[in-house]
């Protein structure tokens, strides 16, 4: 599906930041992509995120050698990984499902990084087969591909590691803390020496890998676990007398700023960070490869839903909406963490005005956590108003919950013409049905578990 609607047109083809999903909120209600029957939908801006594959490339312009690799689980879906294969990106993903969907999307295998804490032989087996790169969670891993490893494979191999620097303000997006479950824990007793003997006894393993985390974690808190990981590297290979390390995968690590339209921090922010933290990573001397996900796509999304009910309680006012728990998981389950801007817009689309009011936009799952902004001043919202979470380009409508059966939301990809102001939406998934929900959920298999006669 695709379809063009003409928008306001702001000055000089530019819309002012905070109003800059207006016109396609608006051309959305038009054509009916809110609407009764589809109440809830997810929008990917998709120059934006040609834009922010720009700024990453530009601020790596200066280091040759290096792989900007997206991180697929950030938002799985094959129309947009196309799209970020197509400006130039590589794909890492973590299970056999990820691993299809890059492949589908185009991604070349020599591209494609596979990173999982629990890999099993056979997605060992098929990645190796491929010549995708994988990185070992662990030394019981090494051990693994030890005996699944053919020769003739073209798989870069490396080895996570965790350097143990601590942990940022969100706990369950920290990967570095002293226990960890991803990597090889650098500071345990015998670690290190343990490491260097596990690239001493294979020479086929070349790339050490590692990954701090991303939101929450501060960019002095993400160079510091680069920095042990450049300088573990030196140690091995110098060790070795033999530069057997040739590649570093830094992993991903950008926060996002959730509170406002400003992109901070930058990517040149980040390039700055690590070069304070180690000066000799960016000399050419190791081939880099990133992970980056939220950081690409969070402010180039939206999701859109109407609201079906409003009412008061305990002197609180409610809107209750078609975008909860099922769509913005992470933020119902932990709000302080994972707040999210609100635009409150009219039933025809237009951003709505008038005097403020507190209120909670809720979502439709049953049970009462499924709220995902609390107290909100927003204008007073009305039945067949439209509300917008701002900021879920990644990890939101890509990867809806499936709570109370609730059907996936459709997801639009939309450019704005300039100067035309012209919106044109592309489906980039259809809304879920209600047939397939049930035979995902077993109507195959109906009378499987009903007792026959005879």
């Amino acid at each position: 599906m695709t379809q063009t609607t003409s928008a306001p047109h702001h000055g000089h083809g530019t819309a002012p930041p905070a109003a800059r999903f207006d016109a396609v909120v608006e051309a959305a209600v038009q054509q009916g992509l809110l609407d009764e029957g589809d109440p809830v939908a997810g929008f990917i801006d998709t120059e934006g995120v040609r834009a922010s594959v720009g700024a990453l490339h530009d601020a790596f312009a200066a280091t040759p050698g290096v792989l900007h690799t997206f991180a697929a689980k950030a938002c799985s879906l094959i129309p947009v990984l196309r799209l970020l294969a197509g400006s130039g990106m590589g794909c890492e993903v973590a299970s056999p499902g990820e691993l299809r969907l890059a492949l589908d999307a185009g991604f070349p295998a020599s591209r494609i990084v596979l990173d999982s804490p629990a890999k099993t032989r056979e997605e060992i087996r098929l990645a190796l087969a491929l010549g995708v790169a994988v990185n070992a969670d662990s030394l019981a891993e090494l051990r693994r591909i030890d005996a699944l490893r053919n020769p003739s494979t073209t798989s870069v191999l490396g080895l996570r590691i965790n350097p143990q620097v601590g942990g940022g303000s969100i706990g369950p997006m920290s990967t570095a803390t002293d226990t960890s479950k991803f990597g090889v824990a650098l500071r345990d007793p015998g670690a290190r020496e343990a490491i260097v003997d596990a690239f001493r006894e294979r020479p086929w393993l070349t790339r050490l890998h590692a990954h701090v985390g991303s939101q929450g974690c501060p960019l002095e808190l993400i160079a510091a676990g680069v920095a042990q990981t450049y300088e573990l590297a030196e140690e091995i290979n110098g060790t070795l007398g033999v530069r057997q390390i040739t590649s570093l995968d830094i992993g991903g690590g950008l926060p996002v700023n959730f509170a406002d339209e400003t992109v901070r921090p930058t990517y040149a922010d980040y390039v700055a960070a690590l070069t304070a933290a180690a000066p000799g990573l960016f000399s050419g001397h190791y081939a880099l490869v990133t992970e980056f996900g939220r950081s690409l796509l969070a402010k180039n999304g939206f999701i859109g839903a109407r609201v079906e009910y409003t009412k008061d309680a305990g002197g609180r006012r409610i809107a209750l909406t078609h975008a909860g728990a099922q769509t913005a998981t992470r933020t119902a389950l932990m709000p302080d963490a994972w707040p999210l801007r609100i635009g409150a817009f009219g039933p025809d689309g237009v951003p709505k005005g008038g005097p403020v009011l507190a209120q909670d936009i809720a979502g439709p799952c049953c049970f009462a956590g499924d709220v995902v902004a609390y107290g909100r001043e927003l204008p007073e919202l009305a039945e067949d108003d439209v509300v917008v979470l701002y900021d879920t380009g990644a990890y939101y409508f890509s990867t809806p919950w499936a709570y109370n059966s609730l059907p996936r939301p459709a997801v639009y990809g939309f450019r704005v013409a300039r100067p035309t102001g012209a919106v044109t939406f592309a489906t980039v998934r259809e809304p879920q049905s209600l047939d397939s929900i049930a035979a995902e959920s077993g109507l195959a298999h109906v009378d499987a578990l009903i007792e026959r006669d005879g």
